[in-house]
This record gives C-alpha cells, sequence and structure tokens, in this order.
C-alpha cells in the first residue's frame, strides 16, 4: 500500500469515527477499536448506513451487506421459501438464501424465520419480508466472513437505534374534504394536513425525498405508502420531526440505508457452483 492509498484510509477511518461521536455521542475505546477493525476490513461506512450502534454493540444492516456484496462482484443471490416451515394463518416465514461469491464459488446458504413474536409491532404484517431479508443477511455474513450480528435479525432494531416516539398526536382532519373520508382527501385517507406537514419536513431539514418515502414505507410496514392508513402516516410524521430536530445526523444516517444498492445477478445455473 502506497503513501497516498494510506492516507487516504486513514482520513476515511477519521470521517467515520467523527460521525460515530455525532450520532452516538462519546464511544468507549473498544467500540472504536471494533469500528476500526470493521471499516479496514469491510469497507464499511457509518455515513452510508451500513453500521448501528446498539446497546453499545455493532450491527451490519441489509444494505451495508448488499453493498459489501456489490463490491465484491457477487455472481448471485436467491432466497426461497422453506414451506415446511411456513405457515400463512399465523404469519410465521422460514426463507433459505444461497448466495454466489463467483460463479464458480461453492453456495453459502442461510436461514431466516420471522413471525408476530420475533418482529417489531412497527412492521407487523410484513413476516414474509422480514424472513427473507434475514436469510440473505445470514447468507451474506457466511460468504463473507462476519461475524457480528445484523440488525434486521434482532427484530427490534428500529426502536433501539432511534429516539423514543412520543404518543401525542397530529391535530385531527378536518371535515370538508381533507379528512379520510371527504372527496378531496386520497383513497387512504392520509389527509392533506398530514402529507403538507411531511413535505414541510422534507424542506426544513433538507431530506432526500425518496429516501424518506422509502423509510416511511419500511416504518408503516406496508408494500407503498398509499396503502398506509392516516394513523400510520401520522406517526411516523411525528417520528420524523422529533429525530430530525434532536439528532439530524442520526436521521441521514437511517435514511441514507435506504439508498438502492445494485443488487448482484440471478445465481449461477445448477451445476456451476
Amino acid at each position: 500500500m502506497d503513501a497516498t492509498q494510506r492516507d487516504s484510509n486513514v482520513t476515511v477511518l477519521k470521517a467515520n469515527k467523527r460521525l460515530a461521536r455525532q450520532i452516538w455521542g462519546a464511544l468507549p475505546p473498544l467500540a472504536f477499536r471494533r469500528l476500526s477493525d470493521l471499516i479496514r476490513q469491510f469497507s464499511f461506512s457509518v455515513l452510508s448506513g451500513d453500521l448501528l450502534l446498539i446497546n453499545g454493540n455493532w450491527y451490519v444492516t441489509h444494505s451495508g451487506l448488499l453493498r459489501l456484496a456489490t463490491r465484491n462482484k457477487c455472481a448471485g443471490i436467491s432466497a426461497v421459501p422453506v414451506r415446511n416451515f411456513c405457515d400463512v394463518e399465523s404469519h410465521r416465514w422460514t426463507f433459505k438464501a444461497t448466495v454466489y461469491k463467483s460463479a464458480m464459488s461453492r453456495p453459502f446458504t442461510g436461514f431466516g424465520d420471522a413471525d408476530p413474536s420475533n418482529v417489531s409491532p412497527l412492521v407487523r404484517g410484513t413476516e414474509m419480508r422480514i424472513a427473507e431479508t434475514r436469510a440473505v443477511n445470514r447468507a451474506l455474513r457466511k460468504a463473507y466472513g462476519i461475524g457480528i450480528c445484523s440488525a434486521e435479525e434482532i427484530g427490534s432494531f428500529e426502536r433501539s437505534a432511534a429516539p423514543e416516539r412520543p404518543v401525542r398526536k397530529l391535530p385531527p382532519e378536518s371535515s370538508n374534504g381533507s379528512g379520510s373520508n371527504g372527496d378531496g382527501g386520497n383513497r387512504n385517507g392520509n389527509g392533506t394536513r398530514v402529507r403538507d406537514r411531511l413535505c414541510q419536513l422534507i424542506r426544513q431539514h433538507k431530506l432526500d425525498a425518496e429516501l424518506v418515502k422509502a423509510y416511511a414505507v419500511d416504518f408503516c410496514g406496508t408494500k407503498t405508502l398509499r396503502e398506509a392508513s392516516r394513523e400510520q402516516v401520522e406517526g411516523f410524521v411525528i417520528h420524523l420531526a422529533d429525530w430530525a430536530a434532536k439528532n439530524r445526523n442520526a436521521l441521514l444516517c437511517q435514511l441514507n440505508g435506504y439508498q438502492h444498492a445494485p443488487e448482484p445477478t440471478s445465481p449461477p445455473e445448477a451445476g456451476a457452483a
């Protein structure tokens, strides 16, 4: 490694440590050493949302693992439900994921399960997607030798990593057409006042509207934002406002985790592995 590359790595490491202090405050020396090891070994980035600190321990995020796979030119990822361990009625799902580091590599497999008992109440109803994500994360961690658990595997990372949400409510919608049943309201009943407040927050704190939308969908546990109820969107707006006011850098870190990372191509044909 030449001097220029070494200086660049030192600069990147210092920038990540500085941002970690801004987000999580003063950290013990051991946490900083562990962070340094993870950045040097896997090129993770705090700014990109690759890592989260929860209860004093580092966790890698799903987006961080996908970016790692892309950097290493992963040949493919597949995930299929394990039908014997799935029950649609009770929202219990188990997936098996397979990762191919190269077209000729042996496969690395991982299993992930999810049901209402081991996911956050904020994402109830999305157990199938969570199980798939957990399986993919475990397979990727095996493939690239990552010993730390992924944030999605523990189920309640969002509540631990984000500030507590208050229980207050926004002012009720008026009945002159902007409410859930008025002619001027949209089909999912979010109401213009809630939408206007969300747009105002995005402008006020200079947030990326597409990343906020992706975070809102994940927060509400729906496939699209239009499917969310007014109460769900209202709760998200309150959560976003509080987090932006208390720690904008931490919010930006969370939003960056929703940046689209190009996913690897399909796995090679059977026999190639």
